[in-house]
């Protein structure tokens, strides 16, 4: 078994109408229920926007602190899913529901090892 770390792209500015939201919130509650009735629940969580993000950077033996992202885009990091699977197909299978779940691009990454 491996695990997944399926990434929510969301775009930066305006969000969806709060009905919008509502009813996005739903969907994720069941994609999360059917993750872990399938026993390939790890973790979920959503994000603070990017304007809450500190960045440390080392050099010259130190480490200079900024506030803000590391890079400016289009879209952020919303929310992260960790998710087990057997392969790669199922956790594609896994981030095209929560694609659809959120509305949102959904980037699945394997992560190095084996889970145990």
């Amino acid at each position: 078994m491996k695990y997944y770390l399926l990434s929510v792209m969301q775009p930066v500015g305006d969000p969806p109408a709060p009905e919008a939201l509502e009813e996005i919130g739903e969907n994720l509650d069941a994609f999360h229920r059917e993750l872990r009735e399938a026993g390939a629940w790890v973790f979920a969580g959503g994000l603070h926007g990017p304007e809450s993000a500190t960045v440390l950077r080392p050099g010259d033996g130190d480490v200079l602190i900024t506030d803000g992202p590391y890079a400016e885009g289009k879209e952020m990091l919303g929310g992260i899913c960790l998710v087990k699977a057997p392969d790669l197909d199922a956790a594609l299978e896994w981030g095209r529901k929560a694609a659809l779940a959120t509305t949102l691009p959904i980037e699945v990454r394997p992560f190095m090892g084996d889970a145990d």
